[in-house]
Order: C-alpha cells, then structure tokens, then sequence
C-alpha cells in the first residue's frame, strides 16, 4: 500500500515567524490542504476580489488544493497574503461603457438583429424564436430529402 500523496511536513512559512505543517511543496510554494489555511492572513484571488482587493503584482505565498468528492479530481489555487494585497482600482467610465458595449454585443441575434434581454447562446448566436424557425427548415429539408 502505497504512503500518502502529501505527508505532513513542518516547514517555515512567509506569513509566520514559527514553522508550520505543511502537505509540502508545489511549484516552489507549501502546499495546505482545503480548511488548513490562517483564513486571516492568506486568501485566493476570488476571496481577494470579495473584500474589494486584488494581489497587486504580489506572487503567491502557498498553494491551496483539495479533493471533489464525487469526481475524486484535485484543485489548486494560489493563496496570497491579505496584507500585502492591494485595493482595486475604481472602474473608469470609459472601462464601463466599453463593458456596457461588449454585453450587448452579446444580446444581439444575428438573424433577426434585435435584443432579447439575454445572453444568446455562443454556438448559435440566435434568439429562440429564429434557432426555431432555422431548426424547422432545416428538418423540413432532411425530411425532404
């Protein structure tokens, strides 16, 4: 029977003067299981993001990874220090119009031009009433043939 993929390891770590347990090293970084990390002092991007800050140029600190329970397939996310992260940059109004721009963009049915109120799908680019009617003819000419 084969040791565990990541054994305990104590090691020094950039957020704590003491060494901590670790599952030991990715990429250069400590590895910490999913619930092991000092949520007050290290965070992943999209935990960044919800407290309005970013990394600001700051390279990971750890490697945070876990298990899905159904699939068995592993995830990693860096984790960086909160107090060497930076706030976000306010969103200009030109960045906004551009974004308002871009979503539209997304709306507009390639057949019919006009906006639905939702985000058409990527394979099709159509509303539902135009997919149905191209569906219909085009059933209609295997039908035929």
């Amino acid at each position: 029977m084969a040791g565990r993929q990541y054994p305990w390891v104590l090691a020094s770590v950039p957020w704590s003067d003491a060494q901590q347990y670790t599952r030991g090293v990715k990429d250069g970084l400590p590895l910490l299981s999913h619930g092991c990390a000092p949520r007050d002092k290290l965070a992943t991007y999209r935990q960044l993001r919800a407290i309005e800050l970013r990394p600001g140029g700051q390279d990971p600190v750890a490697v945070l990874y876990g298990r899905h329970n159904g699939s068995k397939a592993k995830w990693f996310a860096n984790l960086y220090l909160i107090n060497r992260a930076k706030p976000v940059r306010p969103t200009t109004p030109a960045k906004q119009t551009a974004l308002a721009k871009a979503n539209l963009a997304r709306r507009i049915c390639r057949t019919c031009g006009k906006d639905p109120l939702y985000v058409l799908p990527t394979s099709t680019r159509q509303c539902w009433p135009c997919f149905e009617v191209e569906a219909a003819a085009t059933d209609a000419d295997v039908a035929a043939a």
